[in-house]
């Protein structure tokens, strides 16, 4: 069974979302039958480099929702303390606001080798927790070497244009599927969740979608060949 997951590094929610689909999966029967795929979704695929200095997060929530410093500053404490029952820290007072679309290319590039989620992992702890920069070149060769990637490739991912088309895809491909809000979870292009469902509800969504998949069906009888012959 395939699960998809568009999110974006610069999500808060995507972070708590991915340790509710990861609690789901460790209760899931069917867990070793399942691959988990991350897609490319910006928040904000304008974004300059780097917006503010860190910690001006709130400033720009409170611009964009049109509310006091003081109220967003209780909407990332809010966030900050459930986040904490997950077992996340999240630093606020850290962040460093701008692009995500390289992270995201990086992304692409640890699925070629096997370390999709532990680079998705990477670079949201990286952001949400150590204030990390996410479109700073030197930062991403670093965090991709910490999850193993082979060094030469990052450096040519992030000198070309190498993997934009596919976050591009993975964009559009959400855009079709209605998607305007991350965590956004699809099973086999058939079951959707949008939001950081608690686990419970995403155990729920991985069982429908298991019970949903059509099964082979054999009918013996009739003639075959096998290992003893025709």
């Amino acid at each position: 069974m395939d699960v998809e997951i568009w999110s974006d590094i610069a999500c808060p929610w995507c972070y708590v979302g991915k340790r509710h689909l990861e609690e789901a999966l460790e209760r899931f029967e069917h867990r070793d039958e399942v691959t988990v795929t991350w897609r490319s979704f910006e928040l904000d695929p304008g974004a300059p480099a780097e917006r503010g200095g860190p910690g001006e997060g709130a400033i720009h929530l409170a611009k964009k929702y049109g509310t006091t410093l003081e109220k967003a500053r209780e909407m990332e404490q809010r966030m900050t303390e459930t986040a904490a029952e997950d077992g996340l820290e999240f630093r606020f007072d850290r962040l460093r606001m701008g692009s995500t679309f390289d992270a995201h290319r990086i992304v692409h590039l640890a699925q070629e080798h096997g370390r999709q989620d532990a680079m998705k992992e990477r670079l949201m702890l990286a952001y949400l927790t150590e204030g990390e920069l996410m479109s700073d070149h030197a930062t991403l060769r670093r965090l991709a070497g910490e999850v193993g990637l082979p060094e030469d490739e990052v450096v040519e991912v992030l000198a070309t244009e190498r993997f934009a088309e596919e976050v591009r895809e993975d964009e559009r491909t959400a855009s079709a599927f209605g998607a305007s809000a991350v965590p956004f979870f699809v099973v086999d292009r058939a079951l959707g969740a949008s939001g950081a469902h608690p686990a419970d509800a995403l155990l729920q969504l991985l069982q429908q979608g298991w019970d949903a998949k059509p099964r082979m069906q054999v009918v013996t009888g009739g003639e075959a060949c096998g290992p003893e012959g025709c």
